[in-house]
């Protein structure tokens, strides 16, 4: 896989992660718990995508 597609597929998880994010904030039945484990996603996501594009700008 090229780094542009790998890139493409983390910025689509990302992406799904803040709508699932979004819905379960919206829905009271969601736990603090639940809500913070969507968070880490997201960020681990985020900080996986800085770091690639940084490689891709140095290479």
């Amino acid at each position: 896989m090229s780094l542009q597609a790998h890139l493409s597929e983390l910025t689509a998880k990302h992406k799904a992660l803040e709508a699932e994010l979004a819905e379960a904030m919206a829905h009271p039945a969601s736990t603090d718990a639940e809500i913070a484990e969507l968070k880490r996603k997201k960020l681990k996501i985020k900080d996986e995508i800085s770091r690639l594009e940084s490689q891709a700008h140095a290479a």
